[in-house]
């Protein structure tokens, strides 16, 4: 008998409870955010001389309250967050923050940047979650089903057929962020496609669950960066992988996220000589 995969051993009834408190999560940062949100934020810079790496006191007071909810909920849990670091990541259960993802956009006052929340349970990724409190949206799921909740209730969500690059949508977070044979795998799959956006950040991932995305490459990631989109993706009938069409590591690195196998293939073709 084949073995039950991670989604499925968690069982239905602890998985919607897990569910729920990931939209408490989301609803507890919004709180920390909003109010810093094209207001004093408090920015400071991470990065060295010469460098820009921004924080504002959303990204950290954000995942500070997710932290306390978790510690306080589910005090065997460890949490993986970009902006305090490591506590028990081999626990069973295991939540990975990105309190802001987008942080350049959130200080610009652009609202695509978003809140991510994973879940690993057993080192799998099983729930995630992509919000954007400011429009009002939590983009949420797992392998059984994805949905978005937003003021006006609750819709599936499902990704659009698209076979082709030359009919794709296509993003990247930016395009400078890729070099040498990246550069010219990213170069050939832009000339291929029939529109590309830049700067959305996670948000861009969504969108590809919404189905008004088809392709979104990306380069450099942390674990915090994309581990919320692959079960939230993989509800939605998409897929995340990494350059080569394998799985996507817990180290993060170069991502193709897609709608439609077909079209995940032909850009994979033009990202694989790429990959290393």
């Amino acid at each position: 008998m084949a073995a039950s995969s991670p989604t499925s051993a968690l069982g239905a009834n602890r998985l919607q409870a897990l569910d729920a408190f990931t939209i408490t999560l989301n609803r507890a940062a919004a709180d920390e955010i909003l109010p810093l949100f094209r207001a004093d934020h408090g920015l400071e810079n991470k990065a060295g001389p010469g460098a820009f790496d921004p924080v504002t006191k959303a990204d950290k007071n954000a995942e500070s309250a997710i932290r306390k909810l978790i510690a306080e909920h589910y005090p065997d849990h460890g949490v993986i967050g970009e902006e305090w670091g490591e506590d028990r990541p081999d626990a069973e259960f295991v939540w990975v923050l990105d309190p802001v993802d987008g942080t350049r956009a959130f200080v610009a006052g652009l609202p695509v940047w978003t809140t991510l929340i994973g879940l690993r349970f057993q080192g799998q990724p099983v729930l995630g979650s992509i919000g954007q409190s400011f429009i009002g949206e939590i983009f949420i799921g797992h392998a059984g089903g994805s949905r978005l909740i937003n003021r006006d209730g609750e819709r599936p969500l499902k990704v659009r057929a698209c076979p082709h690059l030359s009919e794709a949508v296509i993003a990247t977070t930016d395009a400078s962020l890729f070099q040498g044979a990246q550069r010219e795998a990213w170069n050939q799959v832009r000339a291929a496609a029939r529109l590309a956006r830049f700067g959305c950040d996670a948000y861009a991932y969504a969108m590809v669950a919404l189905g008004t995305l088809d392709l979104v490459v990306e380069t450099g990631l942390k674990a915090w960066d994309i581990e919320s989109a692959i079960p939230l993706l993989a509800g939605a009938g998409g897929m995340i992988t990494d350059w080569r069409g394998d799985a996507v590591g817990q180290s993060g690195g170069k991502v193709a996220i897609a709608g439609d196998r077909r079209l995940l293939d032909e850009a994979l073709a033009l990202l694989g000589p790429a990959a290393d």
